[in-house]
């Protein structure tokens, strides 16, 4: 069965010297569709137009809250209309919030996450969630959003407890893990997964960065997304085909892929 790598970010400097290659790698693995994420304007510019080129390729547009101090007057316009526009992004992000890096005032971050969620709804697009150290935060904050209605999100490369992997599948969100769940020191996440339902699971590298263990050290890539599925399955106590076929299903409900 084919996977799907839901969260990368292919336009990195660390891409530019063999990304076809690197693509070519991920096809070889049975990756099918990759969904490569912008942070700000510029990176989301350059993750449509990498979609636009490469049909392994789909992208979302966004300003990450570690860069939304840094956004410029006219960026998140040029981000609404690139997700208006653009018939190859799935979805609105990376959006969320952050209070590991002290880069952005917490009540800026605030706010461009409401729009990125509300940005989603009016386009009918799901949206991807960044969250760092402000699971209590992101948690009110989608409380308050679903009461325009439901949520079509994912919470990307899980790292929160167990209280909020719940709080996020009872609002009907999707829970995506990346190279961090097969961590020798990770048993925490292992136990959250273990919890997650199948048809609520996604898989991801955030490429390129948290290589899983059998590859640590080297620049991810979307084809590593392979170790992480196999990992899954070992915590679920199922075949690593059944964690690609849900995965798989899952990524295309959310992503209309």
């Amino acid at each position: 069965m084919p996977l799907i790598d839901t969260h990368a970010h292919l336009f990195d400097d660390r891409f530019a010297k063999d990304l076809p290659a690197a693509l070519a790698r991920a096809a070889a693995a049975d990756v099918e569709r990759v969904v490569c994420l912008g942070i700000d304007a510029e990176s989301s510019r350059q993750s449509v137009a990498l979609a636009n080129t490469h049909p392994l390729v789909v992208a979302a547009v966004g300003i990450q809250p570690n860069s939304a101090a840094e956004a410029q007057p006219g960026d998140w316009e040029a981000v609404v209309e690139l997700a208006e526009r653009e018939a190859r992004v799935v979805a609105i992000g990376e959006t969320g919030l952050d209070r590991y890096w002290d880069r952005c005032p917490f009540d800026l971050q605030e706010r461009h996450f409401a729009a990125h969620m509300a940005l989603a709804r009016r386009l009918n697009k799901p949206f991807v969630i960044h969250c760092r150290e402000a699971e209590a935060d992101v948690v009110k904050a989608l409380r308050a959003e679903r009461a325009n209605g439901p949520l079509r999100a994912v919470m990307h490369s899980f790292s929160g407890d167990a209280a909020t992997a719940a709080a996020c599948l009872e609002m009907g969100l999707y829970v995506s893990f990346a190279g961090m769940v097969t961590y020798p020191n990770a048993q925490n996440l292992r136990d959250i997964a273990k919890e997650v339902p199948l048809d609520r699971l996604l898989v991801e590298t955030d490429s390129p960065y948290l290589a899983p263990q059998p590859v640590r050290g080297k620049r991810n890539e979307p084809a590593f997304v392979a170790h992480t599925a196999a990992l899954l399955a070992q915590v679920k106590g199922v075949s690593v085909a059944e964690i690609e076929a849900h995965t798989t299903r899952n990524a295309k409900a959310l992503f209309g892929l």
